[in-house]
């Protein structure tokens, strides 16, 4: 049990890094103006997405709902273990959008400048925060 736990909480940390650095690079992206740095935006962007946020997210789920299913009676009527959920969810959706804010920058269709997405970058912080207080505090509502 101790190592699913483990395995989760690196698989969160390497998923919550993706999606810091995600959207920084989409600042970037958006600041360049000549094909080559754009280009090498596209490359580095997809990478990260593909080769680490996707995975990690995956591997997040599962690790998490595996690691949940050894005490689902204590979480099921776990008020702050849904909020927790319902949280992770919207961290989900901000993971889809990412793709879509990636694929429309690729295609040099995104309307979005930088400042746009210095602020677009914040999202995850905010989801992060009310998550790990909600699992480390464990409210009882």
């Amino acid at each position: 049990m101790l190592w699913l736990k483990a395995f989760h909480i690196i698989a969160v940390i390497c998923w919550m890094a993706a999606l810091f650095y995600l959207p920084r690079l989409f600042v970037y992206h958006a600041m360049s103006k000549d094909k080559i740095s754009r280009e090498r935006f596209v490359i580095m962007e997809r990478k990260l997405y593909r080769g680490i946020a996707t995975p990690s997210m995956i591997a997040t789920i599962i690790l998490g709902f595996w690691t949940a299913s050894y005490n689902w009676t204590y979480y099921q009527s776990s008020l702050w273990f849904w909020g927790k959920l319902s949280l992770v969810a919207l961290l989900i959706i901000y993971h889809f959008v990412c793709q879509r804010f990636m694929h429309s920058l690729a295609r040099n269709e995104d309307q979005h400048n930088h400042v746009f997405f210095r602020w677009f970058n914040e999202a995850p912080v905010l989801l992060l925060i009310p998550i790990v207080l909600l699992v480390v505090l464990k409210p009882h509502w």
